[in-house]
């Protein structure tokens, strides 16, 4: 959608608050198929942008009916429009991105959807198709695109660490990498490792499983030990990185808000000739030590201006697991705030600093 287009959808939107609409009914041209997916099985998709919306929407022969208050319906018409031209566009209209689609368009009119699932992550592996479904993850794809170290910042189900991981298996396909490293560091979340079994190598893989769940997702089990045998996929303790260099990889340190600021230091300083590296992880979950400081949050703060480094924030509305998640990350929030006014929680702290949303991404 054009800039022109976004400002006459503005204004349109603001006429229709003044005249106090009350229904619209849309004719969608397009293939039949489409206009079926759209309205989904037994209008279970109409339901869903009505209940989102607060208007009633109903199908009436190869048209949609739109009746509600004030601009609440030009918004589903918004709404229902995006979701047809996706659908003749090829993509498939889940229930999920149908919600989502509600939620973007309720905070600002001008969401040019096409747009945002146009930042398409091909994955070869299971010939699937990722693409961002919030506005933010759509910065941090274009960061990962664009940038040789990325810093992907926020709470659990945002996808900080899929998405990266969707585009170091698309990258490796392509050939722009000969390899991907994937490590965590390995940090005790309330139960002492040696209480664990095994060596130390079945000690550190529980912190490491769930980098193998996705490698698994995207590319398949039998496909990711064979990758891992012929070592074009590594995954492995942060601790394992020291001394070594990075050259022609795809490197991923993820749950980083448990390193050190020299471990931190230490795997940014792994990268050799034609690399890149992600860092993710939630500043609100650290489990180091009382009074050590986060890797992970110091380096967001002395690395955010320099050239070459992207810094993207995401908040709760990012997330895409189950809706539950972004509220039980708004109460624990408030939680936080409210047992400790005089010092805000990690992530209003950052926010409030130069390079907060809006300004690193």
């Amino acid at each position: 959608m054009s800039a022109d287009a976004r400002e006459a959808t503005k204004r349109c939107l603001i006429e229709s608050l003044s005249n106090n609409a009350r229904s619209i009914s849309l004719d969608l041209d397009g293939p039949p198929e489409v206009f079926r997916e759209l309205c989904g099985e037994l209008g279970r998709n109409l339901r869903l942008v009505g209940r989102a919306l607060g208007v009633r929407v109903s199908q009436g022969g190869d048209g949609i009916l739109i009746q509600g208050n004030d601009g609440s319906v030009h918004l589903a018409a918004t709404v229902l429009r995006q979701l047809h031209e996706l659908g003749c566009r090829g993509f498939a209209l889940h229930a999920f991105d149908v919600e989502q689609a509600c939620r973007l368009i309720s905070k600002d009119v001008t969401v040019d959807l096409v747009g945002l699932f146009a930042e398409t992550i091909f994955v070869p592996g299971k010939n699937r198709s990722i693409h961002p479904r919030t506005l933010r993850q759509r910065d941090y794809v274009q960061a990962l695109r664009n940038h040789d170290i990325v810093l992907g910042v926020g709470p659990a189900g945002t996808g900080k660490t899929y998405l990266a991981m969707c585009m170091a298996v698309a990258s490796l396909k392509r050939g722009e990498f000969s390899r991907i490293v994937l490590c965590r560091p390995a940090v005790e979340a309330g139960e002492k490792l040696g209480f664990l079994p095994g060596d130390m190598a079945e000690k550190v893989n529980p912190y490491l499983r769930p980098l193998y769940d996705a490698l698994h997702d995207l590319v398949g089990f039998d496909r990711v030990e064979r990758m891992i045998r012929r070592g074009v996929i590594e995954v492995a303790p942060l601790a394992f990185m020291r001394g070594r260099t990075l050259n022609d990889a795809f490197a991923i340190l993820d749950e980083a808000q448990n390193t050190t600021s020299e471990q931190m230091k230490m795997f940014l300083t792994r990268m050799g000739m034609d690399s890149r590296a992600v860092v993710t992880g939630d500043i609100t979950q650290i489990d180091l030590p009382r009074g050590q400081v986060s890797g992970l949050v110091e380096a967001v703060r002395i690395l955010r201006n320099v050239d070459g480094i992207k810094v993207v924030r995401f908040s709760e509305a990012d997330v895409v697991r189950h809706p539950l998640v972004a509220a039980i990350i708004k109460a624990y929030d408030r939680k936080a705030m409210a047992s400790n006014r005089d010092r805000p929680p990690a992530r209003a702290l950052q926010e409030d600093e130069p390079g907060a949303p809006g300004k690193d991404a």
